[in-house]
């Protein structure tokens, strides 16, 4: 018998810190002189090699059918020529998969980072532009070691498609 896929439509509204807070953080520039405080990037990087690279990603849309965690790092995504994109969350739970009615979409201008808090449920980035350069910031095994990834399709029988507000 084969399961009918549900279309779940996750609205995305611009990103805000407040409204980012269950997932991680947004980060906007700062004066270079301002003192460390907890507006910066609160990061979890000490169990293993952290890992900053560019990872260049082609236009995907914004349909997914699968979102992951990891448990043992922060990650930290930001795109490089201000260019917009979009992220789904979910906020990090004790159980081996997300509450399908807790994911969120945000719309992310090219001028911040995020950064994920341990555990958060991510699908994405998601972009409509033809590439987009990332910077991203793990640690250097999180996508062998640390990489838990939640089915939606099979496990709740959903699609997820992310709209612009």
């Amino acid at each position: 018998m084969t399961q009918t896929l549900k279309l779940q439509t996750l609205p995305a509204p611009w990103i805000a810190p407040e409204t980012f807070a269950p997932y991680g953080q947004v980060i906007w520039a700062t004066d270079d002189d301002k003192p460390y405080d907890l507006q910066d990037a609160q990061l979890i990087l000490d169990r293993g090699t952290p890992r900053f690279y560019i990872m260049r990603l082609h236009q995907n849309g914004r349909k997914f059918t699968a979102i992951t965690r990891h448990q043992n790092c922060t990650q930290c995504l930001g795109s490089l020529e201000g260019k917009d994109w979009f992220l789904a969350v979910a906020p990090p739970s004790e159980t081996p998969q997300p509450d399908p009615e807790q994911i969120r979409a945000f719309h992310i201008p090219g001028n911040c980072f995020v950064k994920l808090h341990l555990g958060t449920w991510h699908a994405g980035p998601y972009i409509d532009h033809d590439f987009v350069d990332f910077y991203n910031l793990e640690l250097s095994d999180t996508n062998i070691t640390d990489h838990q990834t939640c089915n939606l399709h099979s496990t709740y029988g959903i699609s997820c498609d992310i709209i612009e507000l």
